[in-house]
């Protein structure tokens, strides 16, 4: 029996125009009604989950930065868990986005911090409905630094590229890809398969009485969490190897035709 639902959003959940399916909303509350508790696990910010989350009138933690931070769900709600990534990495790997003409996004205590305002953060955050600030990077203290994400709309391969060097570079890092355009690195232990074993144990639930669902590569963790692993019918080939279940694409609400197929 399903005792939790763990979910990726963006291309799980949530469509291409960022925005959830009527049956995505009635399906999540149906869940809720039956006591099976549903998590947001995502590579978002929690301030960016935090305003979805509430959409669908969930009331569970949120897993955040790739598995990173575990908070209730409010703004100034109970952290149960937190990983950063360690300045001195920050620092090198800032360095060297820079000299490569790489758009960094910073992530410091839930806050979204770059360098300049341009075409890539606009086209960023507006789709997000998230805040930013702009600062010269050398004049922050680097602390309390939940993520780095790199960003390029125009080549994947180049994002690849940034993945394989890094994972090289910094194999104590957890780097990974979270859509074709971004490069996301953060602490090792900012997994969300951690995260969901840690809720696991906080509610004593058993692994196999929990559904994973995702559908890009920094799902491989999430999936690897579940009892019951779907891939979305959009995921990666890699993400697809590693489910249980391949259900339909987000278009055509995948996630709620692999929910009525597990959760009876």
């Amino acid at each position: 029996m399903i005792k939790m639902v763990a979910t990726d959003i963006d291309g799980t959940i949530l469509r291409g125009d960022f925005g959830f399916s009527p049956a995505v909303k009635e399906c999540v509350r149906g869940l809720c009604k039956r006591g099976i508790k549903v998590v947001l696990v995502t590579g978002r910010m929690h301030c960016a989950a935090l305003k979805l989350a509430q959409e669908l009138g969930l009331d569970t933690p949120i897993v955040s930065y790739q598995g990173g931070m575990i908070k209730d769900n409010s703004l100034d709600g109970k952290v149960y868990y937190n990983k950063y990534l360690e300045p001195e990495y920050a620092k090198k790997i800032i360095d060297w986005a820079k000299q490569n003409n790489i758009h960094i996004n910073l992530y410091m205590d839930d806050v979204l911090y770059v360098e300049k305002d341009d075409e890539t953060i606009r086209r960023y955050t507006e789709a997000r409905y998230i805040a930013f600030k702009v600062s010269s990077f050398s004049e922050l203290k680097l602390e309390k630094i939940n993520k780095i994400l790199l960003i390029n709309y125009d080549s994947p391969a180049k994002v690849n590229s940034w993945v394989e060097y890094l994972n090289k570079e910094y194999p104590q890092l957890y780097v990974v890809t979270s859509t074709p355009y971004f490069c996301e690195i953060s602490h090792p232990d900012a997994k969300k398969s951690t995260a969901v074993e840690y809720l696991c144990k906080l509610w004593g639930i058993k692994q196999e009485e929990v559904l994973t669902i995702g559908d890009q590569n920094n799902d491989i963790e999430l999936l690897k969490a579940g009892g019951v692993k779907v891939a979305m019918g959009n995921a990666t080939d890699e993400l697809k190897a590693c489910a249980d279940y391949v259900t339909d694409t987000v278009t055509n609400d995948g996630f709620v035709k692999a929910i009525d197929r597990f959760c009876r």
